[in-house]
């Protein structure tokens, strides 16, 4: 295996369930790790059911500058989206390596297979030989787990070869037989397991053992249950992920819990153990999960089986959400949320394609927390989804469309999310005053405000602060005051923006925590433009402190670029290094482009408080270029006291070098332009020197900087006339020169070198 992955960028492990491919997956990665800069990562595709949410180009731009192992497994209910994820990762990520499981393989160009055999099987003469043999090692140790008192003697051994060989030394076949050996005996079990694989495989009973397959040894262990066990069985494999006893009540109904021990007997449930809300939550093996979602198409229980699951989602999410509200309730409620993860996921899935107004109840229920954790701009997809097959101006689709605004606003799409702020405010016009008109005029308000329209945005937040104190509605009465605030500071009117501000700080009963941690980040702003740093200094470093108690990521993301630049104003270039570099990192974890916006022109603010002016520069003209791509027309907010630093960078250079450092961060990307910052504020050790003449020669200099441009491989061999080999053979050529061994090490060592 690790010979192959020394030859090949994509190998695919491949065998039935149950045949230690995940096991032998992991021990690979552990092994090869150390040869990638990266190291190895593991991306579990088991909890996901639509082909959809398998995220092909997301997860290409994120490992475009990586070196490392990407370990996917459980490919096989997904095979065709893995399948173009692979493709995508190969043609984009020269350094990145697949490591795949799955049942069958992916058919994708440049695919080695490695198919996984079956454990040794033993002979039946030497008892010492049976004892070593692997099959065999794994049947007596987990039987002496299930009766302490089982031992590999002469009587037992030649028996335990023989079950193991008709098992066709599958380690979950194995380990299933082996629980059984307290109640059954190791004779009872051979014998009874000959009757079972020929009743389950309803063919001749003189076929070959390699006819006996896993799905033999599951149905097996699936007939040795009662009628209601079974259904227990059938229900609860339902559960993409762990689960608890109460969860498997809700959706296998209220007498379930004692089948449900006896799953746990029948080692067709794994022992519960606690998970990240600290309850304790069951797990179905996949392959057993499988074979019960066959069994639900099979019976005609798969819808009422995906509804009941739909319906515990919505109960826990509504209920989580009720706890955030309440005091001290927040992290609680968010780590219940964080340990059903993949339910909400699936159960959010199915509903948009059968349920459309229960998985908007649904999204409604668990905004907040995507918020918390930074995930609602990922989440934009099927929650827009779910508003397009629903009822216009319904309760359900409202609540839709203004998370979906707020969602586009933070993925910096302004157009998008001032549509949906308005698709609400239109549907509701002629209606009585509603939560949801103050919403959508709150987040219209913000959206103008960054549009430059700032009139327009100031009577929106007007009017939303008159309508939410009418109908008595706290959450937009505190968003009306904060985008007056800042409206206020927008026009130089500090006395009006800091009172508004103090004013939204005061509203705290009934409340999610995201949205009073937004107060600080308010007010953060208005006291340091209003010259109030220490202030602000104490607001800013209170709220951050806050957030990462909570575990908030977009709180976090927005109040770490005001901090760093406090911190340069008060002279603490390393805090302020330090406090963007976690900024810009949870800006790119989040997708909220606007903090990362601003973190990049704080990050050229550092540049220039350090004497680098031409980072200086290049940082800034990134800024203003990405705004206007984004329709930014209105940089203030990222552009204020810019005007001397500008001036002094610019003398401090001379106008050639200027305007050179300005085209060049005039041509970044966004992504470009993190990966820039992010260097500029690495607290490591001074990076490689720019390679001279004699290091690099003039072709090898010219493919460093095609790498730094953003270039694939592909990419730089159509530019060059050369092939991909030889592009391969001459980067690898140039890391043994310069110890640069990823794609980001090399960008670095262009931009030091000043190639781009």
């Amino acid at each position: 295996m690790t010979g192959l992955l020394d030859r090949d960028r994509l190998v695919t492990v491949t065998g039935p369930g149950g045949a230690g491919k995940t096991r032998l997956a992991g021990q690979v990665a552990k092994l090869v790790a150390g040869r990638f800069a990266d190291g190895a990562w593991l991306a579990e595709l088991a909890p996901v059911r639509d082909p959809a949410l398998v995220p092909a180009g997301a997860l290409a731009r994120v490992l475009a500058r990586q070196q490392l192992l990407l370990v996917l497994d459980n490919c096989e209910h997904v095979a065709g989206a893995a399948a173009q994820l692979c493709a995508g990762l190969l043609a984009a990520c020269d350094e990145v390596r697949v490591l795949a499981t799955s049942r069958e393989p992916l058919a994708v160009a440049g695919e080695a297979r490695y198919r996984l055999g079956p454990l040794g099987l033993p002979g039946l003469d030497d008892l010492d030989d049976l004892a070593r043999c692997e099959s065999v090692a794994l049947f007596t140790d987990r039987a002496r787990r299930a009766d302490a008192g089982f031992a590999l003697d002469e009587g037992a051994g030649p028996v335990v070869a023989r079950l193991v060989a008709r098992l066709d030394g599958l380690p979950l076949a194995i380990e299933l037989a082996a629980a059984r050996v307290e109640a059954l005996g190791v004779p009872q079990l051979l014998d009874r397991i000959d009757d079972r694989f020929a009743l389950l495989t309803a063919g001749d009973r003189g076929a070959a053992d390699r006819q006996r397959s896993l799905a033999a040894t599951v149905d097996w262990s699936y007939r040795l249950l009662d009628e209601r066990e079974r259904r227990v069985f059938r229900a609860v494999s339902v559960f993409p992920a762990g689960f608890t006893l109460q969860a498997a009540e809700a959706v296998a109904g209220p007498c379930a819990g004692p089948a449900v021990l006896r799953l746990v007997d029948c080692s067709l449930l794994s022992p519960p153990r606690a998970g990240p809300d600290g309850r304790l939550r069951y797990v179905m093996l996949e392959t057993l999960r499988a074979y019960g979602a066959g069994l639900l198409a099979e019976t005609g229980e798969q819808d009422q089986a995906a509804a009941a699951l739909a319906g515990y989602a919505l109960r826990v999410a509504g209920q989580a959400e009720a706890g955030a509200q309440s005091p001290g309730g927040e992290l609680a409620a968010a780590r219940c949320l964080d340990a059903e993860d993949a339910t909400m996921r699936q159960a959010l899935g199915w509903a948009v394609e059968h349920d459309p107004a229960l998985a908007l109840r649904l999204a409604g229920a668990l905004g907040w927390w995507w918020f918390v954790r930074g995930r609602l701009a990922g989440e934009y997809r099927l929650v827009c989804q779910a508003a397009g097959r629903a009822e216009a101006g319904s309760g359900g689709w409202r609540a839709a469309q203004i998370w979906l605004g707020w969602a586009a606003r933070s993925s910096a799409d302004l157009a998008t999310a001032l549509g949906h702020f308005t698709a609400v405010r239109d549907a509701v016009s002629g209606r009585p005053p509603s939560r949801a008109l103050a919403s959508a005029l709150a987040g219209r308000s913000s959206v103008l405000r960054l549009m430059g329209r700032t009139a327009q945005a100031a009577g929106e937040a007007r009017r939303a602060l008159a309508l939410a104190r009418e109908i008595g509605d706290p959450a937009g009465e505190l968003l009306a005051l904060t985008e007056l605030s800042l409206d206020a500071d927008y026009a130089g009117d500090h006395d009006e923006a800091v009172p508004l501000a103090r004013q939204a700080g005061q509203i705290t009963a009934g409340l999610p925590g995201g949205l009073a941690r937004l107060c600080s980040y308010v007010l953060t702003i208005v006291l340091a433009d209003a010259g109030n740093l220490a202030e602000a200094a104490r607001a800013g470093t209170a709220g951050l402190a806050r957030a990462r108690d909570a575990g908030d990521l977009s709180n976090q993301a927005n109040l770490l670029p005001r901090i760093a630049d406090l911190d340069l104003r008060a002279g603490r270039t390393g805090d302020a290094a330090a406090h963007l570099r976690e900024g810009l990192h949870l800006a790119v974890r989040t997708g909220t482009w606007f903090e990362l916006l601003t973190g990049l022109s704080q990050c050229g603010d550092l540049c220039a408080a350090t004497g680098r002016a031409a980072e200086a520069l290049t940082l800034w003209a990134a800024c203003a270029a990405v705004g206007r791509h984004e329709g930014l027309t209105d940089l203030h907010w990222l552009e204020t006291r810019r005007d001397e630093q500008l001036r002094q960078a610019r003398q401090a250079l001379g106008p050639g070098r200027a305007r050179a450092a300005e085209d060049r961060g005039a041509a970044m990307s966004i992504t470009t332009a993190a990966e820039y910052a992010l260097m500029l504020t690495d607290p490591g050790p001074p990076q490689p020197a720019a390679p001279g003449p004699g290091p690099l020669s003039a072709r090898e200099r010219e493919l460093v900087t095609l790498v730094a441009q953003g270039r694939t491989n592909a990419q730089i061999a159509a530019q060059l006339y050369i092939s991909v080999r030889t592009v391969g053979s001459h980067l690898d050529r140039i890391r043994d020169k310069t110890g640069c061994r990823r794609r980001a090490d090399l960008t670095r060592l262009a931009l030091t070198a000043g190639l781009v």
